[in-house]
């Protein structure tokens, strides 16, 4: 889609999007436009009004209350990229932020929204629903349900002559398998937008086939190397534990998700995942959450992944997330740009900033993020619409704002 800066201009504001009966052409958000700016400010909070979806449901008598107290956050001054400093406002303007949640040991001491967001609205993850699949992957391990040390084929031997063949769950969990998959947010062609097409995510040409994620994974058989490497970002290794996941349990993902992990952490309103046309759903990207909900995933894990008197997710496998990842694994992959200097690794589908005070996160694109201080008792989860999928400079400029929350709130 060519860039047209008369119509950039004219959907500035928000309301221009999906208003009126119907709307007018250059304001309609579509499955070929919503992930697009400037349609993304609406579509990511209305993404099953475009793409179907499976509810998550929560457990409305059990819902974990977040208090509200001052942290002085207000008055933040963050180091902008041309080298000025500038206020909170200016940072998530910049940034497209559309919910922000700041938790200090359990209270919520910010929270803003915009482009018609609210607390009770639904936003999409992107890839922070990697970590999400990652922390149902460690319920159903501890419960002896999947075992993480078994070949993927094991499980779905459907894909024995693919690139996964002799791959090994954990390896799935821990982006370090050897299928060549060019994950390129901004081609127009090629396997990812097959796959994109496979997850209805994106229309059909005319006169095309209707496609399933499912099938698309037999079509990946090419390999870069052993499994067991380096970090490589590959989404289709999460979708693939997805099914994996379904299958050891024997039983959907959101049925699995809703029971295991949305209920008994507390979750205030319900989630949903987008599915393809077969109902499989697209694990690497397509879970829909509040932002409070978001930081109470935060908080579980702040908590060592136990509330109300029951352990969620076992606080063995939040403790190797932290500590067992590989550092060479992530120096030898291709995200070290993104975050310069920093010493990293990736473990269960969680990045972790490595120190005295590790940092966990989670990160989706076009500035999806969920950040977890342990030590420091904070949680920042961030909802966001920035044009660009993947753009370093508003990492950069977001990672400095996490840092200036810490030091507020240490």
């Amino acid at each position: 889609m060519q860039d047209n800066p008369t119509l950039r201009a004219s959907l500035t504001n928000r309301a221009s999007l999906m208003s009126s009966f119907p709307p007018p052409a250059e304001g309609q958000v579509t499955l070929a436009n919503w992930r697009t700016a400037p349609f993304n400010r609406w579509a990511f909070h209305h993404v099953r009004e475009i793409v179907p979806s499976a509810d998550i449901p929560h457990d409305p008598a059990r819902v974990r209350p977040l208090g509200t107290r001052g942290g002085g956050l207000e008055a933040l001054r963050i180091g902008m990229p041309d080298g000025a400093s500038s206020g909170l406002g200016d940072f998530l303007e910049a940034t497209g932020a559309d919910g922000i949640v700041v938790l200090h040991r359990g209270a919520i001491v910010l929270e803003r929204y915009a482009n018609g967001m609210n607390e009770r609205s639904p936003h999409i993850l992107m890839s922070v629903s990697k970590s999400m699949l990652g922390l149902l992957a460690a319920v159903l391990s501890a419960q002896g349900a999947l075992d993480v040390d078994r070949l993927a084929v094991d499980y779905v031997p459907e894909l024995r002559e693919t690139a996964w063949a002799g791959a090994r769950v954990g390896q799935l969990l821990d982006m370090r398998t050897a299928l060549a998959f060019d994950e390129d947010y901004l081609a127009t062609s090629g396997p990812i937008v097959e796959y994109r097409k496979a997850t209805n995510w994106n229309p059909l040409e005319p006169g095309e086939r209707a496609t399933d994620l499912r099938s698309f994974f037999s079509t990946l058989t090419q390999s870069n190397g052993p499994h067991g490497g380096r970090f490589s970002y590959v989404s289709p290794n999460t979708d693939l534990l997805g099914w994996i996941i379904e299958r050891a349990a024997g039983r959907r993902y959101s049925d699995l998700m809703s029971e295991l992990v949305w209920q008994p952490m507390g979750a205030a309103e319900p989630a949903y995942i987008t599915v393809d046309r077969l109902g499989a759903p697209r694990w690497a990207g397509g879970m829909c959450t509040t932002t409070r909900d978001l930081a109470r995933v935060g908080q579980l894990i702040v908590e060592g992944g136990a509330w109300a008197a029951r352990q969620v997710v076992p606080t063995a496998w939040i403790e190797d997330i932290t500590q067992k990842g590989d550092a060479e694994a992530w120096n030898a992959g291709s995200f070290v740009p993104y975050f310069p200097g920093a010493a990293m690794h990736y473990r269960d589908k969680w990045y972790v900033e490595r120190g005295v005070a590790p940092l966990l996160f989670g990160l989706g694109i076009h500035g999806q993020n969920l950040f977890i201080d342990r030590k420091r008792e904070i949680v920042i989860a961030k909802h966001s619409s920035q044009a660009s999928p993947l753009d370093a400079g508003l990492i950069a400029l977001t990672s400095r704002f996490v840092s200036e929350v810490r030091r507020a709130l240490s």
